[in-house]
């Protein structure tokens, strides 16, 4: 069983935070290929410049993103060792079920004759 590490916690949600919004995620597949000025964030998405900063603002804050000014030009980089906190998360998750798949299906084959419990339906 996991255990609860509360520690964890807000660096999890401020990352899944980030990564809720598909305009948010659209600029971290953007990202993947280097650093983007905000106005080369903003051309291939259906929202206004000001909406694409406050999403800007949303990566920064849970730590996926970070920019830098240069001139009158705002430069966003990605930062994927921020993602290391959510990523952690999902593969402990992964692990277990793995491990219990694994469990289920050792004990399918060695009761191979066994009937499978029939589920009651709810009625509708």
């Amino acid at each position: 069983m996991l255990k609860y590490r509360p520690a964890d916690s807000p660096a999890v949600d401020v990352v899944f935070r980030a990564l809720s919004d598909p305009n948010r995620r659209a600029m971290i597949d953007r990202l993947l290929d280097g650093p983007a000025s905000v106005s080369e964030l903003a051309r291939p998405l259906p929202i206004s410049l000001p909406a694409v900063v406050q999403h800007l603002h949303v990566l920064e804050g849970g730590g996926v993103v970070r920019s830098r000014k240069v001139g009158r030009v705002r430069t966003c980089q990605l930062e994927p060792q921020a993602l290391s906190a959510a990523e952690r998360w999902i593969a402990e998750r992964r692990a277990l079920w793995e491990q219990r798949l694994d469990r289920l299906g050792e004990f399918l084959a060695e009761h191979p004759d066994e009937p499978t419990p029939k589920t009651k339906r709810r009625p509708t």
